[in-house]
């Protein structure tokens, strides 16, 4: 409480141009300190002018400003009153703060009182703001909360105007920190340009990778180009900002598609040159082998604040770069440390595995212990025993490894993986599903070519069969391990394996006795005994993917009797046993294509899974009476795609699941079905649409649909309400959308990204619709569609799209058509054209070539003569992971598999057609078996190799049904498909086969 005479006070008055008119006359109002407990701001702030009775004495004491006006010369300092110009609701605050009252800072008031405290000169206040500031901008979280993009990009403004360095250097840090996620900001754009010039030179600039921030650079320059042209290169210099990237670390797809940027186009050059430098090895001799005298642009961008290092699609990447990334930074880098990074690259001339030839000297390397997540899919050149040795030193907060489509990953690999890394918990071991489906192909003749365990090449750098008795012996190690994918590997085994004493997957589950998800879809080889033996170990399973595998009886039988300890179920379920069997407990269950389970036992299992969340039955032996069976009510993701079911058991199961946000029921011909009476079928159909609109449309929203027989017009309608969140819609076989229904489709989902339609009929006014609204569309598929569609309904695509299939819709494309495609659609990854027969030879590769230099898929088939006479312009598209040519012109040499496989070192996957090659036949080498080609092929290229998958068709001209002479492949013939011969090669063995289909 304040007590003084009047002469120790003086009136502070403000003017308030935001007060609200009040029922009185009054304009304005005098409170006093003395009662600032008891101040009712929302009245005070009503009135035009507010007049504040202050102790003059506490205000000269902490301010300044009031120092100044009250002790100096000035005429106020004798009065009793003065008018102070400034933010009435900013200085009560302040003068709260004087009074002693807790005042609490945040991101919405921080500049106002950082800008009051300085114009008033209060110090503690001032100081008080730097260390809120200080604290919040120095967080190590990942997902800032305290700070929004736009109080980051105003305070570092306000630091400008007002040459605070701090408070710019404290933004700039805090953006350098936390980049990965202001470039998920729609504020990104808006940052000014030196700030964030400042922050990718910061020493803290944390990126998952070269590509975010490239992409994230590129994004910005885009979006400021039209200031960078009003303001001239002085305000903004493009190349600085971009010479800080490491061209050399991006993935091959990226730089090969970024080389028709206005922007990017050089450092694109420059990175694609690196990147095959680097694969190619420049010969002993040279002056730089490594291709940078500092060595900086190969170093792996890792701080302390990082959490994921993305290196996916970086063929690139070696033992050496992961290696010299991990050194402590001492530039220029000291003689010893460079001459060892020398020698790692030298060591490729040599066996790769050849210890002998590096010196066994440890490097001493950092340790990031924030990095929680690795991704080296698809980097073949980094063999991941290295990468283990590297990731245990420096990583050991590791908890998710990605290694997809890497072929040389074995049992002893995990093994050492897991020893290595305790601290691992997820693991992705992905690679292609093999064609050789035994439910889906009829297979005419097969044989095996098993090779040695272990390569000559890579036997020194795995354990031996010996080593890995020896951990069998002393036991399984311990394993956090919760979640493991293994999709499409055959290289892991449901019997006994050379020395190793007990099957892959068996050895797996000793070692994963805490496993809650397991992806093991398209292991053929894996049988259901061996996958029931799984289940009954790892009692913790809540995921289970077995798609297209030996998943049978067993294997259901092991799920229902399986006692789980996941405690889902209070004490009074444990009455029956079924309700605590690892079924009771599954929040995912996929067995797509798994046909070895007869009704009652699926009936048995659909009973138990009370809380299933996602369901796949693609293609099994599903009926209603199972499917009504199912007593969940938590469904997510049901996919009953090609089976029997009914549109009364679909309706069922759509009513007692509100949640529903997937539902895929294409090639499913019973949903309405014809030998039922007119009002029944009406019935089922007005059941089911109802549920449809009332439940989903109120209860739920639908992100992906598959709809075939029985969806109409009517269909879509009845489930608008459920389709506004609509990312995904394929629409096959069966289902028959009108042209108004189409049209009307944007509207109804204005959020599709993918859009797949066969047999439906397309005209250019829907397809010009569909491209000028869906501006979120990445995906686009019409597949034997019907309709009169033209080039102009492709001249509106936005920069979104990625992948685009156009099968048997476009037989008028030219080479000036598909011109125009490349330029309306510049950021395609994916390419299938069927049905072009007006496209040539070098003019259509060139196009494609030049328009997608990053595609990673091409599929043409039926397109004129495009191969006539080679195709050396396509291998201008390096990136190429699947690449499939067929019946368009015998122009491939004999030997293109091995030219192919050496000129695109991302080339997984190639498929062709004996009636395409030069000489009516290509030849096979042993191309699959990496001992063959090791021998074959310079030691260089066999690094690149990635080749996995080979598959050629064969077909016959079979004469027309007229008496006419015998045709000589001439008017009166046509070709038939006779069979495909398929070579599959999975790090263990080659598989050659010759099935019926056309694959």
């Amino acid at each position: 409480m304040e007590s003084s005479s009047d002469d120790e006070h003086v009136i502070l008055v403000f003017k308030n141009p935001d007060s609200i008119e009040t029922e009185t006359e009054e304009e304005e109002i005098l409170v006093s300190t003395t009662d600032i407990l008891n101040w009712d701001l929302q009245t005070i702030l009503r009135f035009p002018t507010l007049k504040i009775r202050a102790l003059r004495s506490r205000l000269i004491q902490q301010c300044s400003y009031f120092r100044g006006l009250f002790r100096g010369s000035f005429s106020e300092s004798c009065l009793g009153s003065t008018i102070v110009e400034w933010n009435v609701l900013s200085f009560l605050d302040i003068l709260k703060y004087l009074y002693g009252f807790p005042l609490e800072i945040t991101s919405d008031n921080f500049l106002s009182l950082y800008e009051g405290a300085l114009y008033f000169g209060v110090d503690s206040l001032l100081s008080k703001c730097k260390i809120w500031l200080s604290d919040v901008s120095s967080s190590k979280g990942s997902q800032p909360v305290q700070m929004q993009m736009e109080d980051i990009i105003l305070i570092w403004k306000f630091g400008l105007e007002h040459e605070s360095d701090f408070m710019m250097e404290l933004c700039t840090s805090y953006l350098a920190r936390n980049f990965m996620w202001a470039i998920h900001s729609t504020l990104f754009e808006n940052i000014p340009y030196n700030m964030l010039l400042s922050s990718i030179e910061h020493p803290h600039l944390t990126v998952d990778s070269e590509m975010h921030l490239s992409d994230a650079l590129l994004r910005w320059l885009e979006c400021n180009s039209k200031n960078m042209e009003t303001l001239g290169r002085k305000e903004y210099n493009c190349y600085r900002m971009l010479k800080k990237i490491r061209v050399g670390l991006l993935p091959l797809w990226f730089a090969a598609g970024k080389r028709n940027s206005s922007f990017f186009r050089q450092l694109a050059e420059e990175s694609l040159d690196s990147i095959f430098r680097q694969l190619n090895i420049p010969p002993i001799g040279s002056q730089n082998r490594l291709g940078y005298d500092d060595l900086e642009h190969l170093r792996i961008r890792l701080t302390e604040y990082s959490k994921r290092v993305n290196l996916s699609g970086c063929p690139q990447i070696t033992h050496a770069i992961l290696l010299l990334s991990l050194l402590p930074l001492s530039p220029p880098m000291d003689l010893r440390s460079r001459n060892i990074i020398e020698l790692l690259y030298n060591n490729f001339e040599h066996p790769i595995g050849d210890k002998r030839a590096l010196p066994q000297i440890m490097l001493p390397t950092l340790s990031f212990e924030g990095v929680q997540e690795v991704d080296i899919s698809k980097c073949q050149r980094l063999l991941m025993e290295d990468a283990i040795e590297c990731f245990c030193k420096s990583f050991s907060s590791l908890r998710t490894l990605r290694a997809a489509y890497l072929l040389n990953i074995r049992t002893t690999t995990f093994l050492k993986l897991v020893l290595k890394c305790p601290q691992v918990c997820e693991i992705d071991l992905t690679v292609d599903i093999t064609p050789l489906m035994p439910a889906l192909v009829s297979i005419l003749s097969s044989s095996l070519s098993v090779t040695s365990l272990v390569s000559e090449r890579a036997s020194s750098v795995t354990y031996n069969a010996v080593d890995a008795f020896s951990f069998y012996e002393s036991g399984p190690p311990l394993s956090k391990i919760t979640k493991l994918i293994l999709e499409g590997r055959t290289d892991i085994y449901g019997a006994l394996y050379l020395s190793v004493p007990d099957s892959d997957l068996q050895y797996i589950s000793k070692i994963c006795l805490s496993l809650h998800h397991l992806n093991i879809k398209g292991c053929v080889s894996v049988t259901d005994t061996g996958i029931s033996d799984l289940i009954g170990k790892c009692i913790k399973l809540s995921s289970i993917v077995v798609c297209d595998t030996s998943f049978g009886e067993n294997s259901v039988q092991a799920l229902s009797s399986a006692i789980s300890d996941c405690g889902s179920f209070s004490s009074q379920h444990f009455r029956d046993k079924h309700l605590s069997s690892v079924a009771s407990n599954l929040q995912t269950l996929h067995m797509g294509g798994c046909r070895g389970i007869n009704k009652l036992s699926l009936l048995k299992l659909m009973s138990q899974m009370q809380l299933l969340r996602d369901l796949c039955l693609r293609g099994t032996d599903m009926v209603d009476q199972a499917l009504n069976n199912f007593p969940g009510s938590s469904l997510e993701i049901l996919d009953v795609s090609d089976t029997r079911i009914s549109g009364a058991a679909l309706a069922r199961i759509i009513c007692g699941n509100p949640n529903l946000k997937c539902l895929k029921v294409r090639g499913c011909s019973n949903l309405f079905q014809e030998e039922s009476c007119t009002e029944e079928r009406e019935s089922i159909f007005s059941c089911l649409h109802e549920e449809l609109c009332t439940k989903l449309g109120k209860m739920c929203r639908l992100e992906e649909v598959e709809f075939g027989w029985g969806f109409s017009s009517l269909s879509l309608k009845a489930m608008e309400p459920a389709l506004m969140m609509l990312q995904r819609i394929n629409v096959g076989l069966g289902g028959m959308l009108g042209e108004d229904a189409l049209k009307k489709l944007p509207a109804i989902c204005p959020l599709l990204e993918t859009i797949i339609f066969q047999f439906q009929v397309i005209s250019d006014s829907v397809l010009v619709n569909i491209a000028t609204s869906l501006t979120n569309l990445q995906e686009l598929a019409l597949c034997y569609c019907f309709g009169d569609l033209s080039i102009s309904s492709f001249k509106f695509f936005t920069r979104n799209l990625r992948k685009l299939r156009l099968k048997r819709v476009t037989p008028w494309m030219t080479n000036d058509d598909l011109d125009v495609l490349t330029q309306n659609c510049r950021n395609l990854v994916e390419l299938s054209l069927l049905g072009c027969p007006l496209l040539n030879s070098a003019d259509s590769q060139r196009i494609i070539s030049r328009g997608w230099p990053g595609l990673i898929s091409i599929h043409l088939e039926e397109c004129g003569g495009i191969t006539a006479n080679g195709i050396s312009s396509l291998f201008d598209c390096k990136a190429i992971e699947d690449l499939q040519l067929r019946h368009n012109g015998p122009g491939l040499q004999e030997n293109f598999i091995f030219y192919a496989a050496s000129k695109l070192p991302m080339l997984r996957m190639l498929s062709l057609d004996i009636c395409d090659a030069s000489k009516g036949d290509f030849d096979i080498p042993k191309i699959l078996d990496l001992s063959e080609i090791h021998r074959e092929m310079p030691q260089t290229h066999a690094d690149r190799y990635f080749l996995s998958s080979l598959k050629i068709a064969r077909c016959k001209y079979q004469r027309c049904a007229f008496n006419l002479p015998a045709p000589s492949r001439g008017a009166c013939s046509r070709s038939v498909h006779v069979e495909t011969l398929v070579f599959v090669w999975n790090s263990r063995d080659l598989t050659r086969a010759v099935v019926k289909e056309r694959l």
